[in-house]
């Protein structure tokens, strides 16, 4: 039962986690709920451990950024969002719950970090799976010249040849036709 509880919560945080910039992240007010805290508590650990958060493990959305994810995202376009949100990638969310150092975000940060491992694992399963597929396309392509002529050999040998002075069956006809005569009648 415990563990159908944590993969619904998987699940509900897959749903935070957006592609910007090429990354996965999750923006500071999901992982506050996440977390436990508020949002202003979030970006205030964050601003005061900068240094512990290189640009690869967070950064500011920019406007454009900001306006695209308002426009592909429901929830986004509630929110009142007063500055720029910060995104933290999968690395940054794990180094926000040792800033934080609370139970809950000890807690929350296993399930985040669950998260964003299934996430790469079905990615890693997809790419597998469509190699695997392109290989495949590629034997079975080379193979079917070759399954055909294998076919028509066989088919060849299980045939039995027709014998060269064998009599022709049916009624044949062996005269010239007329050419055709078309009559055409003068239009009043």
């Amino acid at each position: 039962m415990a563990h159908k509880a944590a993969a619904a919560l998987v699940a509900r945080i897959e749903d935070m986690i957006f592609l910007i910039r090429g990354q996965r992240i999750m923006l500071d007010s999901d992982l506050a709920r996440i977390y436990g805290v508020t949002t202003k508590q979030l970006n205030q650990q964050f601003r005061r451990n900068r240094e512990r958060f290189p640009s690869d493990f967070a950064f500011e959305l920019t406007n454009q950024e900001l306006t695209q994810m308002r426009s592909q995202i429901v929830t986004a376009s509630k929110r009142n969002i007063r500055h720029m949100p910060v995104a933290f990638t999968e690395h940054g969310a794990l180094m926000l719950a040792s800033v934080l150092n609370s139970p809950v975000a000890i807690e929350a940060s296993v399930r985040v970090v669950r998260a964003f491992v299934l996430m790469r694992e079905q990615l890693a399963a997809h790419k597998e799976l469509a190699g695997k597929l392109a290989g495949l396309e590629q034997r079975v392509g080379g193979h079917d010249t070759a399954i055909q002529d294998l076919f028509e050999a066989i088919r060849q040998l299980v045939e039995p040849p027709l014998p060269e002075n064998r009599r022709e069956i049916g009624f044949h006809v062996h005269e010239t036709a007329p050419p055709y005569r078309i009559k055409t009648r003068p239009r009043m």
